[in-house]
């Protein structure tokens, strides 16, 4: 299970007349809320037509349930996805079965839906009522870190869903060397990844600024500025300007993005290696934040920036 996932949900979580009670509802939605604005995406279906239910209908939405659709919004975690279905859905199973199709087309982590729905789908193991998540073999494989080996095919399966959608991006590790082609290539081939976005991110790369190995830790700006002319091509091809931090000195490693942090003791560097492995661990939200302050210029100046474009 990767570190940020991505779900589907169906009108009727939200409505409070489809529990036993006003009460029951609150909770289930309470019980969302921690794990979708922490380590979810909430997938918009039919090009939005999915939000825009809850403002043009009556139905009586929950009020946490108002709060938590505002929220996904304001944090840019709801994923737009076309229509997978000829027809628009007309009721709530019907939104269902346009998660399921759109599911179809690319994967989601799972299908949340009431008893009534859940019924409907008993032998579809995807879909399950948000009042048995705990009995979801999808649901109860989410965890806070996620062992990877140290290649290319790992890294991008585990960032696949924050390359995709984050707003903004923070690659912290102190030795990020585009020219090293033997550590730091497959880090451009996931830069490189970014080219479809049509909204593109932003993009910082913070690394020390000295240069090369052992205990000489006297900046080297010319010899850093020289070792990311590599980066040019990348940022060509995808169109994205990357702002490069130097800083004096730091050690640990970690992505930082406005949906999850991640904190990564190998950093971005990889191995040809078939018995390397590295494990990841999800940031909590508090700790994420005082990360991006480190690593914020104006909460301390770094020794050097530069764009590449």
């Amino acid at each position: 299970m990767a570190l940020l996932a991505e779900y589907a949900l169906t009108p009727d979580v939200f409505d409070a007349t489809s529990y036993s009670s006003a009460e029951v509802c609150g909770l289930h939605l309470q019980a969302l809320k921690e794990v979708l604005l922490h380590e979810g995406l909430v997938r918009d279906l039919r090009d939005g037509a999915w939000i825009k239910l809850f403002g043009q209908t009556a139905r009586p939405w929950h009020p946490r349930g108002r709060e938590l659709l505002k929220k996904l919004g304001t944090q840019r975690r709801l994923v737009p996805a076309h229509a997978a279905l000829p027809q628009p859905p007309a009721n709530d199973a019907d939104w269902c079965d346009e998660a399921l199709a759109s599911h179809r087309l690319l994967p989601v982590a799972g299908v949340v839906v009431t008893d009534a729905i859940a019924a409907l789908h008993a032998s579809t193991p995807i879909v399950s009522s948000v009042a048995k998540l705990t009995s979801a073999a999808w649901w109860t494989a989410r965890s806070p870190s996620v062992r990877l080996r140290r290649n290319f095919a790992d890294y991008h399966v585990a960032l696949d869903l924050v390359l995709r959608n984050a707003n903004s991006l923070m690659f912290i590790d102190p030795h990020i060397d585009p020219s090293d082609v033997h550590q730091y290539s497959d880090l451009m081939r996931l830069l490189q990844t970014l080219q479809p976005r049509s909204i593109k991110p932003l993009v910082e790369i913070h690394r020390v600024a000295w240069y090369g190995k052992g205990n000489n830790k006297i900046p080297d700006v010319p010899a850093v500025l020289a070792a990311f002319q590599p980066l040019g091509a990348v940022a060509k091809a995808t169109g994205i300007a990357f702002d490069v931090f130097l800083w004096a000195d730091f050690h640990d490693r970690y992505l930082i993005s406005d949906l999850i942090g991640v904190s990564l003791p190998h950093g971005f560097s990889t191995t040809r290696s078939l018995t390397a492995f590295t494990t990841w661990s999800r940031l909590g939200r508090a700790e994420r934040d005082l990360t991006q302050r480190d690593f914020d210029p104006a909460h301390s100046p770094p020794v050097h920036r530069f764009q590449v474009k």
